[in-house]
């Protein structure tokens, strides 16, 4: 070796050891810098027409217009076609069918408590963290948002609300009453969260529930979009979006009123296509659709000296992608558990790649009573979508037909071919058809008491049209109730997982008409049984909803009335729920005349 060579491996050596000891001291001054707050907003059935700059020809969102200007608008961003879905990918970073997630209610919105989120990421990262708004992945500890790693909580856990103004919500388990409009209201304590936390890193989840129906704004915002020839749903959308914005411009000026503005990353998107007929910049499908109108929203994010402004994202991204580029952001670590299909997006928004390798986006919508069928489902390239709808494939030139108008798989049915077998393969994986009975936790150590709700019953039939559900006859809906109970062959029942056995007291919410009074209802667990008479009539009519556009999907009543059936001490494991109509204290009367209502099945943990 001759004496260069020599000085150039003797340079390179050093270099190299260098290198190496400085590794942790780099590593070391990465963890201990001070790391960014983190804003997720997400709003429920905003599509991507639903902004102004994204060509909509009646709406103006000028916040969220100034927010992807100053930092990055992903152009093919795509999500679930549905709420719960999404929000299960977005939380975790993974397919929403690997986290027990298959539909929007009956349980099928449950997110597998095991799963590792977000919110528990960046807890145990030391950050403070809050969940303002509608969760929809499950009610029941430990599914509830303080069980998925959120200390704070104030909102709603269904899939939707049935009251707009003075909403009851609850707060960390407990029901509270607020006054004003909903939006407004969560925005109001999501600042009191980030104004409350300044002296340490938060992570602040504000999944507004809005412009999900039902269709009722501010006149302020409605009267914005009078004469402009609307239908009422479009008009009560874009008045809803308009609201949004403001609230969004208010999370925002709390950033710079306190200091945080430059140290907090920002990140808007929604959870699905549009909810209604209007417009969705030209693209095919709504809400629910597996075309690209159903899944690919708007999504922005802004990080003041990281991410450049104006920046825009052409590659194919996800909400599967949020996690590991949130927390590569903030060096936060994920605990270990099961593998990630994201991937992080920081090379992309800093702009440190180029070349970025190509990838599928899989989609899939199922949902049966009885288990999970493969029905609906797609495959997103750079180029290509690729969609099935019973078995029967179509395919589509995205770059030069992004209206999906022309179905090109006969003249490419090797990329037909090949996206078909991908996707059964990645189905495969997800474990979608092992997911069995989601059963209702009770007896979580951290609450005291636990609801069982008609929405998450199933009705067992009598001999008659003898008992349904509220608004949708057949399936439960959220916030329905159990209605028009006459028939004591039929009952509703409940499965339920016992996590820790306990005395309960078991209490019930429920009208009874005065031609009813003196059923006696009946409410049996495993083999415990407990039973009382209805004493006296209790009979509200609806409440009066002054909703731009009326479903029997959100009807409410302003009170119920409450009766205890008696105690029972369960054991812990599996047990069966069931409420019975058994007979009547009154001589000659066999069955309701006019039916009983039942809310809810309340226990109450006895110490």
């Amino acid at each position: 070796m001759n004496s260069t060579s020599f000085q150039f491996v003797r340079s390179f050596v050093c270099a190299l050891l260098l290198l190496l000891f400085c590794l942790p001291a780099i590593k070391t001054k990465a963890a201990n810098a001070p790391r960014p707050n983190v804003l997720l907003i997400l709003t429920d059935d905003q599509g991507y027409g639903d902004i102004s700059s994204h060509g909509n020809p009646y709406l103006k969102t000028p916040v969220l217009d100034e927010l992807a200007e100053s930092g990055a608008r992903f152009d093919r961003f795509y999500v679930s076609p549905v709420c719960a879905p999404t929000r299960a990918s977005m939380l975790t970073g993974r397919y929403h069918l690997r986290t027990g997630v298959t539909g929007v209610t009956r349980g099928y919105e449950n997110m597998n408590p095991e799963e590792i989120t977000l919110a528990e990421c960046f807890q145990q990262g030391g950050y403070r963290t809050g969940c303002f708004g509608k969760w929809h992945n499950g009610r029941h500890m430990p599914m509830h948002p303080n069980g998925q790693g959120f200390e704070e909580f104030f909102g709603f856990c269904g899939g939707h609300w049935n009251t707009y103004f003075n909403a009851p919500l609850e707060h960390n388990g407990t029901p509270v009453s607020t006054e004003g409009y909903i939006i407004d209201v969560l925005t109001d304590h999501a600042i009191d969260f980030m104004e409350e936390n300044q002296r340490q890193p938060w992570f602040c989840y504000v999944p507004f529930n809005t412009p999900h129906s039902p269709w009722r704004v501010p006149d302020e915002n409605w009267n914005h979009y009078n004469g402009l020839g609307l239908d009422a749903k479009a008009q009560c959308a874009y008045a809803m979006v308009e609201n949004i914005d403001d609230n969004v411009g208010r999370l925002l000026e709390s950033l710079e009123q306190t200091g945080q503005s430059q140290r907090t990353i920002v990140l808007f998107l929604t959870d699905n296509g549009a909810n209604s007929d209007r417009y969705n910049a030209g693209m095919l499908g709504r809400k629910g659709s597996h075309n690209e109108g159903g899944v690919r929203v708007p999504c922005f994010i802004r990080y003041p000296g990281r991410i450049p402004a104006n920046t825009t994202i052409q590659e194919i991204s996800a909400h599967i992608d949020l996690l590991p580029t949130l927390l590569e952001f903030c060096f936060v670590e994920r605990p270990a558990g099961p593998p990630l299909d994201g991937v992080s997006l920081v090379p992309l928004l800093t702009q440190r790649n180029s070349d970025w390798p190509e990838r599928m986006i899989f989609t899939d919508t199922f949902r049966s009573k009885s288990g999970l069928d493969k029905m609906n489902g797609a495959v997103r390239t750079q180029q290509w979508r690729a969609t099935t709808s019973r078995g029967q494939w179509q395919l589509f030139d995205m770059q030069n037909d992004p209206g999906q108008k022309k179905n090109v798989a006969a003249e490419h049915p090797e990329l037909v071919a090949d996206y078909a077998q991908a996707f059964e393969e990645w189905f495969a994986s997800t474990g979608a058809t092992e997911i069995g009975e989601r059963p209702i936790p009770i007896g979580h150590s951290s609450r005291q008491q636990f609801e069982l709700y008609p929405c998450e019953s199933e009705l067992i039939p009598g001999h008659g049209e003898g008992i349904s559900y509220t608004g949708d006859t057949t399936n439960g809906f959220a916030n329905c109730w159990i209605h028009q109970w006459t028939d004591p062959a039929a009952y509703p029942e409940w499965k339920l997982d016992v996590l820790e056995a306990g005395e309960y007291e078991i209490e019930l919410e429920y009208t009874c008409h005065r031609n009813d009074v003196g059923v006696e209802m009946e409410v049996s667990i495993g083999d415990q049984t407990t039973s009382v008479v209805i004493p006296k009539a209790y009979d509200p009519p609806l409440d009066e909803k002054p909703d731009h556009v009326f479903s029997y999907n959100y009807q409410t009543k302003a009170s119920w009335a409450k009766i205890t059936t008696g105690r029972m001490k369960l054991p812990a494991g599996s047990q069966t729920a069931q409420v019975k109509i058994k007979h009547f204290a009154r001589k000659g009367i066999e069955r309701p005349a006019q039916g009983i209502d039942l809310r809810v099945v309340r226990l109450k943990r006895v110490e």
